[in-house]
């Protein structure tokens, strides 16, 4: 329960239809822990969204992967990674 609470959930956008949880995962691995990665799909359809959320164990680990991977080609587009803003 700690651990989340000091987590930080980033918001990738700008995925490769084709891009699964898995990838996501193994993509953010490099810079700290993953506590998870779930890329958002149509309800209707089951297809990507092409955007998903990554929480990372740390709010430092969040911020590296940020500047690590914000802007960076990844499966043949350029991913957008910023800190995700709370729902409404």
């Amino acid at each position: 329960m700690t651990e989340r609470r000091n987590a930080l959930n980033l918001f990738v956008g700008n995925l490769s239809y084709s891009t699964q949880n898995s990838d996501l995962e193994r993509l953010f691995n490099d810079h700290g822990t993953v506590t998870s990665a779930a890329i958002i799909n149509d309800r209707e359809t089951g297809r990507s969204r092409g955007f998903g959320f990554v929480e990372m164990s740390t709010p430092e680990e969040g911020r590296a992967a940020i500047e690590a991977l914000d802007g960076q080609d990844f499966e043949g587009r350029r991913l957008t990674v910023n800190e995700a803003r709370p729902r409404r």
